[in-house]
C-alpha cells in the first residue's frame, strides 16, 4: 500500500520523492529539503506568494520552481505536512526544555 500511495503522489507531483529517516518516511524534494521544512519556511515569510517563494528558494539554495512543487504537494496532503510541522515544534520545545534544565543545573538554580 505504501508503494502505491507514494507512487501516485510522485506521479501527481514530479520532483517529490520519499525518504526514510529517524522520524519515518516523508515527502521531500529530490536532492532537497523535506516538504514540511519548505512549508514551515514559507510561513515565516511575508508578502505576495511569488516573493515568498523566491525568498525561501534563496534561503534554501533551491530553484523557486522546487518551492512551488513542494507547495503543491503540501496543498494536496495538508494533514501529513501539518503533522510533520507539529512534530518538529514538539521536538524543538522538548529540546529547549532539556537545555533550560541543564542550564539550571549548571547555574545551581533550583528547578521550576
Amino acid at each position: 500500500e505504501r508503494y502505491a500511495r507514494e507512487g501516485l503522489a510522485t506521479d501527481a507531483h514530479p520532483g517529490i520523492v520519499f525518504t526514510s529517516g529517524p522520524s519515518g518516511r516523508r515527502a521531500a524534494l529530490a536532492g532537497g529539503p523535506d516538504v514540511w521544512e519548505i512549508v514551515a519556511a514559507l510561513r515565516m515569510t511575508t508578502g505576495q506568494e511569488q516573493d515568498r517563494v523566491a525568498t525561501v528558494a534563496d534561503q534554501l539554495g533551491i530553484h523557486p520552481r522546487q518551492v512551488t512543487i513542494a507547495l503543491g504537494y503540501a496543498a494536496d496532503h495538508p494533514d501529513e505536512i501539518e503533522g510533520r510541522i507539529a512534530a518538529n515544534q514538539r521536538a524543538l520545545s522538548q529540546a529547549e526544555q532539556a537545555h533550560q534544565a541543564r542550564q539550571r543545573l549548571l547555574d545551581g538554580a533550583p528547578g521550576s
